[in-house]
């Protein structure tokens, strides 16, 4: 087809032509087959994990291993979509916890199941830590807090006054509103099941009201 086309070109221009072309179509073959090895690294993944201990990463290969939690959480902190929770400064045991829940399947979500299943039991401690450590993301000024809605009192038991977390429950002042109602309609409906007690809660609350609650939180 390139002889056809450029028929009128001399030997010269033809070579050159050719060789052009030649590259291109190597570079898209390349990328091609690379893009192909890449989804099924992804795909074979958990299937190898499950057939392997996991061995510890060397240092550069941990932390590029909590790189890639940036293409999600941000890489300042705040999250590249509004139904990602933030995770830096977020209570370090509570980050513990559902980093080894997300990897014994006890908390199911397909994307951080497979990033935590490569994963020693020790580096999900140091990953949480490490997150545990940074600064929650600053928010742009907004307007007043909504009235609390009277449902919310139940909630300051665990995640403690004004929201901030503590030891027994997260922290949810600065999380989202479309965060925030997604997990507690999780709890409700069965999908997330790694928490018995917020599931009851969120059993006994109509959907009107979690997601007033979800307003309030996301406003603090």
């Amino acid at each position: 087809m390139l002889w056809v086309v450029h028929g009128h070109l001399n030997n010269g221009t033809r070579t050159i032509a050719l060789e052009q072309w030649q590259r291109n179509m190597i570079t898209n073959q390349v990328s091609t087959v690379f893009g192909v090895l890449v989804v099924l690294a992804a795909l074979a993944a958990p299937a190898n994990a499950a057939e392997a201990v996991t061995q510890p990463s060397s240092p550069a290969e941990f932390a590029a291993k909590l790189l890639v939690c940036n293409a999600c959480h941000g890489d300042k902190g705040t999250p590249k979509n509004a139904n990602i929770p933030v995770i830096w400064g977020q209570q370090e045991n509570y980050l513990g916890k559902q980093l080894h829940d997300f990897q014994s399947g006890a908390r199911n979500f397909e994307v951080m199941s497979w990033m935590t299943i490569n994963l020693t039991p020790e580096e999900l401690t140091t990953a949480a830590a490490d997150f545990a450590k940074k600064s929650w993301p600053a928010r742009s000024a907004g307007g007043a807090a909504a009235s609390p809605p009277a449902m919310v009192a139940v909630c300051t038991v665990c995640h403690q006054q004004n929201f901030v977390g503590g030891l027994p429950a997260p922290r949810l002042a600065g999380q989202s509103y479309e965060y925030l109602v997604e997990a507690m309609r999780r709890y409700a409906d069965g999908e997330r099941t790694n928490n018995a007690d917020m599931r009851t809660i969120m059993q006994a609350i109509s959907p009107a009201d979690r997601e007033a609650i979800a307003r309030y939180i996301s406003s603090l």
